[in-house]
């Protein structure tokens, strides 16, 4: 299934390891209707891989709200940690990662933030799995700047042209293609 030279491998988390994607959105909307919000499903899907700084100035761009990005952020994420034990892993993703551990090493690149990548990990079985875990913390540029996977690369040690990535989002797709890495769109093989 790898291309020979292929010496990494990076994962997405949200979407592409994790089925988080549809626990995110409920969070967005239970938080979007606490203020007199609204987030269409359609956009939501259209910002996946992005970062929720991003996504709150589309929103307030969008729509002309005046949403501060670190209150709604913060409201968020409170409300999705309540609802990530739902998790499901997406098994064919994982059945990837299973087969390659110890064998490649791996990371997982993610617009997500520390607490919410490590709380999804254990909930879908896969906690301490991963050489790196790269976060929108980690970096000054998020998805789709090739940032993410270019420390990811840099943490594993490969260079960037020696890594594959699995994604699920157009934004995250753009920035490993950036990164100058080889990539496969999961979104075929979700159930």
């Amino acid at each position: 299934m790898l291309e020979p030279h292929i010496q990494a491998l990076i994962f997405d988390c949200d979407g592409t390891l994790a089925d988080t994607m549809p626990l995110h959105y409920l969070a967005w909307q239970q938080t979007l209707q606490a203020v007199g919000g609204q987030f269409p499903e359609k956009l939501f899907y259209e910002l996946g891989g992005a970062s929720n700084d991003r996504i709150v100035a589309t929103l307030n761009q969008t729509f002309s709200y005046q949403f501060d990005a670190k209150l709604l952020s913060h409201e968020k994420d409170e409300r999705y940690l309540q609802l990530v034990p739902q998790a499901k892993p997406i098994e064919a993703v994982v059945a990837i990662a299973r087969q390659y551990k110890g064998r490649l090493p791996m990371a997982v690149a993610t617009g997500g933030t520390p607490t919410l990548v490590k709380t999804t990990l254990q909930a879908i079985g896969l906690p301490h799995f991963f050489d790196a875990v790269v976060t929108s913390h980690d970096v000054t540029h998020a998805k789709p700047a090739p940032d993410i996977f270019l420390e990811c690369a840099h943490r594993l040690q490969v260079e960037p042209q020696l890594c594959h990535v699995f994604e699920d989002a157009d934004l995250g797709i753009e920035g490993a293609k950036r990164a100058g890495m080889s990539v496969t769109d999961i979104r075929p093989w979700r159930g």
